[in-house]
């Protein structure tokens, strides 16, 4: 059986998607209200990361296991793609985002919390469902 994250690491993984959450998010909408078109991409991206560690956050605290590797997975390809697109072109942002520099500003935090989050899923997958076998003795 999977681990719930009511307790141990897992409640700690959820308060730290949580914070990052509400942080990426308020940022994100007080420089898309205030300044947006100063650097409208990087702000559009910080705040796609605040919905994607919102919903990370929900599916972890309501142990939907699949719909959280799917978000934590987005999340490590958007910090890796980002990442990479600001130390090898950093114009293209005039302003940095949550996943800049692989989240340099946030203390790599942003780089590490989603090998963190599909570690603790796999290592908490739980039990696989039993093997159906067919008549004829084989594994379906």
């Amino acid at each position: 059986m999977s681990e719930p994250t009511q307790h141990g690491f897992g409640r700690a993984l959820v308060a730290v998607y949580a914070v990052f959450a509400l942080s990426a998010t308020a940022r994100s909408t007080y420089q898309l209200l205030s300044k947006a078109g100063e650097a409208p991409v990087a702000y559009s991206l910080s705040a796609v990361a605040g919905l994607v560690y919102l919903l990370a956050t929900v599916a972890l605290a309501t142990d939907r296991r699949a719909l959280a590797g799917w978000t934590i997975g987005f999340e490590l390809l958007g910090v890796l793609a980002v990442g990479l697109v600001t130390v090898v072109d950093g114009e293209l942002f005039p302003d940095a985002t949550v996943w800049s520099g692989f989240g340099a500003g946030y203390g790599y935090v942003p780089l590490v919390l989603p090998l963190l989050g599909l570690w603790w899923l796999r290592r908490t997958g739980g039990e696989r469902p039993p093997r159906t076998h067919t008549a004829r003795g084989q594994d379906d």
